[in-house]
């Protein structure tokens, strides 16, 4: 029994700690994670780079956490438009071109089939809670860094 429990605790122990590494707070799906820095703060998002995933969204989802969200990626840029339908909590969305530079932000009320458009082509789009990006002063023209690392769009 002692032998068992000196090669087990080792055991527990590590496995513990790498499923604490693998969690994000807030993040719950099985989608590619990545992290961004916007505006000198850092935020866990699920990359949707699929079709069915982008189509998904966050759709049925109850909670968001305060500094997690969804990066949408696309293979080319061109004008965006994103709507709410089966949104159940109000986000923020922030069209991006290729570098990642802020085109426009625009606040998206849960459960609307209004369209949201990008003020122009856009390769990217990070949704966050409703007024995060005013809370954080990003405004158009700012660089989110990291979303050309994301994981690419899959076609």
């Amino acid at each position: 029994m002692r032998i068992a429990q000196r090669i087990t605790t080792p055991i527990l122990f590590f496995i513990l700690a790498v499923l604490s590494m693998s969690c994000r707070p807030g993040l719950k799906s099985d989608l590619p994670v990545t992290q961004l820095t916007v505006d000198q703060s850092k935020v866990w998002v699920e990359v949707a780079n699929t079709e069915p995933t982008r189509m998904a969204g966050l759709m049925f989802r109850k909670d968001l956490g305060s500094d997690v969200g969804m990066l949408f990626v696309f293979s080319d840029s061109q004008q965006r438009a994103f709507w709410m339908k089966n949104t159940l909590i109000p986000l923020s969305i922030a069209y991006m071109n290729e570098k990642g530079a802020v085109e426009n932000i625009l606040e998206m009320p849960p459960q609307t089939e209004q369209s949201f458009m990008s003020a122009g082509p856009a390769k990217f789009a990070l949704e966050m809670n409703a007024g995060w990006f005013s809370k954080h002063g990003v405004k158009p023209g700012d660089v989110i860094e990291g979303v050309s690392e994301a994981p690419q769009a899959k076609e």
